[in-house]
């Protein structure tokens, strides 16, 4: 099983990418974390927005792995604590699926990946800055991980 990490945003700051990066690596290869980086679309004065997010969501579908169980991140989304993460990584790592995480551009997920998803989750109720939310997701990934495992990263 692999989680991919399907967002909008290129281009990030160093810290992001070290961060992120960080966390990833600590995975073991049968829950291997891998980015998908979907170019935003045109934010100019006067651009359609709307028009924006919905190429990022085609763009975020064809990204999609075959037979993806998929998780839309969303404010709107169910609330996880670490452990009920830890008990969906178990399940999903059971069930052999690969597993998409979908993160929006600013405007939010295209109506199409929300529709497309098979649960939406909601990392926080506070608005994070979308780099922000790679390195989060990918820490509480590691830490579920680590709870399954019993490693002590988890105290």
């Amino acid at each position: 099983m692999r989680l991919h990490l399907i967002a909008v945003g290129n281009r990030m700051p160093e810290w992001v990418e070290a961060g992120y990066a960080e966390y990833a690596k600590r995975l073991p290869a049968d829950c291997a974390l891998v980015l998908h980086e979907i170019a935003p679309g045109k934010r100019t004065k006067g651009a359609d927005l709307e028009r924006a997010r919905r190429e990022e969501g085609e763009k975020m579908l064809a990204a999609l792995p075959k037979g993806a169980y998929v998780v839309a991140l969303e404010v709107g989304g169910k609330d996880w604590s670490t452990a009920d993460l830890a008990q969906r990584l178990t399940e999903w790592r059971q069930g052999g699926r690969d597993v998409a995480l979908l993160v929006g551009g600013p405007e939010g997920l295209a109506d199409t990946c929300r529709a497309r998803a098979d649960v939406q989750w909601s990392l926080s109720r506070l608005t994070l800055p979308h780099p922000l939310v790679r390195i989060v997701l990918a820490e509480q990934l590691y830490r579920a991980w680590s709870i399954t495992q019993g490693h002590p990263y988890h105290r």
